[in-house]
């Protein structure tokens, strides 16, 4: 199979965008190319990769396993431009991280520090993407990590530019001896008598996306946790059967807890590399972009229950 890496580029843009015509907006071309070049993709891996919607586009199974190893190639192409002289002349090069919550940011920092010696990140922890980019746009920070939501993308000026890292599904955590924990996919609608710990609103879509699934599913949560604190104190409520909650695809489930995908995948969330076009080179930004990437492929090789699910072989782990 020989195809284009500029495809394979566009492919991550519908990806991230979570739409035909945002991904024209994005790349400058006009929307009857973009489908061109989908079904050119689509012609060569031989299926649909997309669902087609009235909010835009999904995965399909076959969207979502092509979409992994797609990343994949895709982060290894950029890290060749790496290995540049940026890599040398780190030395002193002090910038400004405000990060939501997500577990890329360790990895995303360590690989970041090996591929430009030197750099010296001053992080800051904030939990609302749409803050992220307030402290961006007013000079208090140089770089962010944030989170938004298919169809309700990341807002900024023409002062910031903003790269998609990855687009992830929502699955959720229960404890071990919920009902539905004998399930491989959990459908939403069988968790309509639970109670949820919900994090606050980000500012960026959330809870809303939540709320609006489980409307969806034809329920309104019938208890909400509102819950802002460490995943191990969450895993710990969920555990003894407090509750259940959505949580990251690539979580890593305590003792007495279990995670399971959504049938039909109706939550995903995406993660953004955001930053000041004026006080960040180009090299700077793509090297932590690489650096991200990088994280996420790590997170999915410690997460076997993400791999099976994006290799379409999700199936109960034996007991």
């Amino acid at each position: 199979m020989d195809i284009e890496l500029r495809l394979l580029r566009m492919l991550l843009v519908i990806a991230d965008s979570g739409s035909l015509g945002r991904a024209a907006v994005a790349t400058n071309f006009s929307q009857p190319s973009v489908s061109g070049q989908l079904k050119r993709l689509e012609a060569q891996f031989g299926g649909p990769l997309f669902e087609r919607g009235s909010s835009g586009v999904r995965p399909t199974a076959l969207g979502a396993r092509v979409i992994e190893q797609v990343r994949d190639v895709v982060a290894r192409v950029d890290a060749l431009g790496q290995l540049s002289p940026v890599a040398g002349d780190g030395a002193g090069r002090t910038f400004r991280l405000a990060s939501t919550n997500t577990p890329i940011l360790p990895g995303m920092l360590a690989r970041a520090r090996a591929v430009v010696p030197g750099l010296s990140p001053l992080v800051s922890s904030v939990y609302a993407s749409t803050r992220i980019v307030e402290l961006i746009e007013r000079g208090e920070a140089e770089v962010g990590l944030a989170a938004d939501y298919p169809g309700a993308e990341l807002r900024h000026s023409a002062a910031l530019a903003h790269r998609g890292i990855v687009t992830e599904p929502g699955f959720v955590a229960l404890a071990a001896d919920h009902p539905a924990a004998r399930q491989a996919e959990v459908d939403l609608a069988d968790l309509a008598d639970c109670a949820w710990f919900v994090t606050p609103d980000d500012g960026a879509g959330w809870p809303g996306v939540f709320e609006a699934a489980c409307r969806a599913s034809g329920f309104s949560p019938v208890a909400v946790h509102e819950f802002l604190g460490d995943q191990q104190h969450l895993q710990s409520m969920i555990a003894c059967g407090l509750g259940v909650s959505v949580v990251q695809a690539t979580i890593r489930p305590a003792p007495g807890v279990v995670v399971r995908p959504l049938v039909g995948t109706p939550l995903w969330c995406r993660y953004v590399l955001v930053w000041s076009r004026e006080r960040v080179d180009e090299e700077l930004a793509g090297a932590l972009f690489g650096a991200a990437s990088y994280a996420y492929r790590e997170l999915i090789a410690q997460s076997p229950h993400f791999r099976l699910w994006a290799a379409g072989k999700y199936r109960l782990p034996r007991s």
